[in-house]
């Protein structure tokens, strides 16, 4: 088990760190953005509540994530969530995909069956790595998945309670849930693959690798599906790229101005 001085003096592992902590980071980090556009938008007034609850508890982990990066001197933590140019990001593109049409200051239209679907299966994938990299050989990094786990029970039994009452109905509301599925799967494989840098990552001890997380993830969701009747996915696609080879979409750079508008107006300014 390494600690930060040792990672720092190892260069092959410390490649194989960051490039994990930058996915877990960039993923999380605009993953909470797009549930932060839901305020004032969910449902009723309690999920506006919850929902901003774990939009906030998802933004303090890619802080997290941020400042153990920042720790190995990949620069300040506030520049890696604010200063980086969207083709330098690591996150998923499923991840970065838009609410739906409208803009949530002008004639939001946006998607509840896609927000439940993403989350929830996202909710799931990040449940599966935190439990592999409690076991990671970057001692830093095991403390944080102790503190994110915390959290991520409730946010899992959040989902999981939407997914399955909306999904579990008839008429509309299934027809939804049902479209939105089909369309999170298309570019799901995305939140599972750990990139170009795999074989580095597991070797080094970091995680597990994308093919266990695979499977993983398809034992946990398949007893939900069937509960659900709904057919199991035949792949987990990766329609639009490899998020974590710098691949984007128009989505990602509209929401990384957004997201960066207050700080480049003067990055040194402390808050």
């Amino acid at each position: 088990m390494k600690t930060v001085e040792e990672a720092k003096q190892d260069a092959s592992y410390k490649s194989a760190l960051t490039e994990l902590l930058y996915q877990l980071a960039d993923d999380d980090f605009i993953v909470a953005y797009r549930g932060s556009e839901w305020l004032g938008l969910a449902p009723h007034i309690e999920e506006d509540v919850a929902f901003s609850s774990i939009s906030q508890d998802t933004m303090g982990h890619a802080t997290m994530f941020y400042q153990l990066l920042e720790e190995l001197g990949e620069g300040d933590a506030d520049h890696l969530a604010h200063g980086r140019t969207p083709a330098e990001r690591k996150n998923a593109i499923i991840l970065e995909e838009v609410n739906g049409p409208g803009h949530y200051l002008k004639e939001p239209r946006y998607d509840w069956a896609f927000a439940v679907v993403r989350h929830y299966f996202y909710t799931l994938a990040k449940k599966i790595k935190m439990e592999s990299v409690k076991q990671s050989s970057y001692e830093p990094l095991q403390h944080v998945a102790v503190k994110v786990n915390m959290e991520l029970y409730y946010h899992h039994m959040h989902w999981k309670t939407w997914f399955m009452q909306l999904t579990g109905t008839q008429g509309e509301a299934r027809e939804r849930m049902l479209t939105a599925v089909e369309t999170v799967l298309e570019d799901f494989g995305g939140v599972l693959t750990l990139g170009p840098k795999e074989d580095e990552i597991t070797k080094h001890g970091l995680i597990e690798g994308e093919e266990f997380q695979r499977k993983r993830w398809l034992q946990e969701i398949k007893p939900i599906f069937e509960s659900l009747n709904i057919e199991m996915p035949k792949a987990l696609g990766m329609k639009r790229g490899d998020g974590r080879a710098g691949e984007h979409t128009e989505d990602l750079d509209s929401a990384i101005d957004t997201l960066t508008e207050v700080y480049r107006q003067d990055p040194a300014a402390t808050w």
